[in-house]
Formats: structure tokens, sequence, C-alpha cells
């Protein structure tokens, strides 16, 4: 069994990693018509604020309660009620979540009690928004780790039980490392054969990109509130990452409704059996469509896999992306010569790697040295610079690009863009490598084409 190693530095340099409160306004920002909160100082909210602008290129609706020194001392629940009575009053949400910080854990902030207390001081917002306060602590775990119990405590707070199933309505627990154009691609595919998907939380709608003709100030789609509630009629939970398993679990345990785990979604052999999955329960044959896109992605697979084969590859990544890209690579003939993930995980165990360590980008700069590709998110770039190896990037935050949440790599298609475009450089650095070994520089291509060079 593969273990994947702690780094023992004093401090982290150059982090890989993103916080739990992150995590978790990343889930709430997939549901309809809420309202995600900071349970902390305003720095806290404005440096994820920032980090999700970036990457979405969107309004983010996140709001604060707005701790400082004295308050954090005395007790913050004054403040916490102030805030939640303020969202509620001046815009209706119909959820209202509320996550706590690494300032208010420190100070030992019992979430569920101040929920409890709120609820009996004001029954009269209870009753009509959801309320949900979460305990996503950033001094331990990631933004995997904030998602997952924010995405649990929503089903807690909100999943009821239903006597009588539909037939084809199934749930899908969307992971973190899953882009708007990620969620929208499983949508299509599951929809394909018949089905109708309750998606928790639901990225595309939310974050994929919409211009409203009135502002406001809560999140604009996702997920609704009576969807989720209505969870509990379905007849069967895709969970999509591994850290979707302890949601997964909840509503099984709440609802009675089975789960099937899907570590990834990336690599023919993966997709195969979510397609199987998705014919079986639907009890029909899989569409033409999607049989066109397995044979377009077996083709491209055939027309690539010389260039990816021995490739050395370097990838630091959340634990989940980092096995779904680690995974597919591996599929392709590559060689994992590093593996850095920021937070440890059970999936760390199935990654195949020459090393593997929970660690940050300077790790990673140490141990990818010599590789042909690197795949990380945008705070690898000064680090590959020096490198030199091209970097492939992905996962949160990707502020350098335009359309990180439109990038999609999962499905047949997904996996297909992402062979060419890994493939695409792989391809341009041996034309080039054999064009200096031949001592052509300067030459046009017109005299000396690409075949001449590498004969």
């Amino acid at each position: 069994m593969f273990k994947a190693h702690q780094s023992n530095k004093a401090a982290a340099i150059n982090p890989l990693k993103m916080s739990q409160p992150l995590g978790g306004a990343l889930a709430l920002l997939g549901i309809d018509s809420c309202l995600p909160c900071f349970h902390g100082s305003q720095g806290c909210t404005a440096f994820g604020l920032v980090l999700m602008v970036r990457h979405f290129r969107e309004a983010i609706p996140l709001q604060t309660t707005a701790m400082d020194q004295v308050q954090t001392i005395l007790g913050g629940y004054d403040n916490l009620e102030a805030a939640v009575l303020t969202m509620y009053e001046r815009n209706k949400p119909e959820v209202i979540g509320v996550c706590s910080t690494g300032l208010t854990e420190t100070k030992g902030e019992d979430m569920r009690g101040a929920l409890t207390i709120f609820r009996k001081k004001h029954p009269e917002v209870a009753e009509k928004c959801n309320l949900v306060f979460i305990n996503t602590p950033d001094f331990t775990g990631g933004i995997e780790d904030g998602f997952a119990n924010t995405v649990t405590a929503v089903i807690d707070a909100m999943v009821e039980p239903a006597s009588v199933k539909v037939s084809n309505r199934v749930n899908v627990l969307a992971g973190s490392h899953l882009t708007p154009g990620d969620v929208e691609e499983i949508r299509d595919l599951i929809e394909g054969f018949g089905l109708t998907p309750v998606i928790l939380p639901d990225l595309s709608t939310s974050l994929g990109g919409r211009q409203p003709d009135d502002f406001t100030a809560t999140t604009l789609g996702g997920v609704t509130a009576a969807e989720i509630k209505g969870m509990g009629a379905a007849v069967l939970t895709l969970a999509i990452g591994e850290h979707m398993r302890k949601p997964a679990e909840a509503l099984e345990l709440k609802t009675g409704v089975p789960f099937k785990l899907f570590d990834r979604l990336v690599g023919l052999e993966a997709v195969d059996a979510f397609i199987t999955t998705l014919s079986g329960l639907s009890d029909r044959p899989v569409p033409a469509r999607v049989r066109r896109q397995r044979e377009h992605l077996v083709d491209g697979m055939l027309d690539g896999h010389f260039y990816f084969s021995r490739k050395r590859v370097a990838v630091a990544l959340e634990p989940d992306l980092l096995y779904a890209y680690c995974g597919f690579l591996q599929e392709m003939g590559c060689e994992v010569t590093a593996a850095v993930a920021p937070t440890q995980s059970a999936i760390l165990e199935k990654i195949r790697a020459w090393s593997l360590l929970v660690g940050d980008h300077e790790d990673f700069e140490t141990l990818s040295r010599g590789a042909d590709l690197v795949v990380s998110n945008s705070h690898a770039r000064m680090s590959v610079s020096r490198s030199g190896a091209p970097l492939v990037r992905a996962g949160f935050p990707t502020f350098d690009r335009l359309g990180a949440g439109h990038r999609v790599v999962v499905g047949y298609r997904g996996t297909r863009d992402l062979l060419f475009e890994i493939g695409n450089i792989f391809l341009a650095n041996d034309h080039e490598h054999s064009i200096q070994d031949w001592g052509l520089e300067g030459t046009t291509e017109g005299h000396h084409g690409g075949s001449h060079a590498k004969a």
C-alpha cells in the first residue's frame, strides 16, 4: 500500500491548501436563494471572497459576522445573531449558511448550540428560512473537508424522509473538485437516460456564468430548498469523489436512499462504470450520442498514446482531483514522478507515484524537477517558471486564465479534451527538442518540416 508522507517543515511556503470555510462557502454557493456567511473577522471573509471572485469571475454573495478582538474574547453569539437577522430582514433568502473560521473555532464557538439558541429566540425566522450552521475550522483539514462537512450539515438540516420513491429520480452529490462545467456534463449524461438528477450542490446553474436583469444579494441558481427537502424520494444517490462519502452516508442514514460512490469520472474505464450504472438504473440502452463520444475518446487515445508514453509528470492538487489526474495520466502511459496533496485523505492510498507527499508548493517544486509536465493550480506558476516545465492549470484557484469554471474534464468528452490538451503540449515539446537535437534552429518550416527533423 502506498502511503503519503507528511512534510515536517515548521511552516508552509507557498501553501497548496485551501481552508475549510472556503469549501463550506463553495458548497453553499450551489444552493439557490442562499446567503453564505463566515462567522469571523472581516479579513477572513475578504480573503476567501477575493479567491472565489478571481477564479469564477462572478459576483460572490459572501457575508460576515465581523468579529473583532473584544467580541472574540467575550463571545461571538451577539454578532452571529445580529448578522443572521440582518441578512434575513434585508434579503429574505430561503437558506442562510454560516461557517465558522479559525478565529471563532480557536475561541471554541459551539455552532450547534448557537443554532439552537437562535431558533428558540427567533422562531419566526427559523420557520421561514432554512438555517444551517457548520463547524469548519481552517486550522485543520482543507477545502474538501469543509465542502463535505457543509453538504452533510445541509442534509441533516433540510432533507426530509419520503415514504414514496420516484422511480426516475437520482441524487448527485457533486464534489468540490468538479467545476460548474463538469457538473453540467454530468447532468447531461444522466438526463440522456431519462433520469431526473437532483444535484447538491449545483454550481452549474449558480456559477456557470449568468447576467441577471436585476441585482440580487443572494445566490442566483443552484439546487432549490424544495429539491433538497425531496432528496429522500430518490432511488439512488451518486456520490462523486471520496470526500462525498460522508454526506452520502448521512443521506442514506436519514432517508434510506442507497448510494454508489465514484472516486473519479476522468478516464475511459471510470466513465464506462458510470455509464453502465446509469443504463442499469434506467433500464435503457446507452444513447447513440454517448456511444459516439466514447468512440471519439478511444480514437483520441489511439492517436495520442505515443506522445504520453514514459513522460514524467508531477501533480499537486486537492486529493480527489489529484487521484483523478494521476489515474488518467498513468492509464495513458505517463509516469507520475511526484504527487502532492494539501491534506490527508483515504483516496491517497490509491495513488501510485514515485513520491507521494502531503505538503506545499515548495515541496512540489523540489519533487517536480526534471518533469516533462506539471499539473497544479495557478499558485504553481512561479515555481514552474523557474523549472521551465509547462504547466497545465487545474483545480482551485485558477485566476490567470479565462474559463476556469467552464472547463470540463469528466465524461467521455471531457476526458477527450483533456487528452488533447496535454497531448498537444507533449507533441509541441517533442518537436522543439527534435529541432534542437538536429541543430535546425532558425530554419523555416517549409524547408525542414517536422517529419525530417524526427527522421
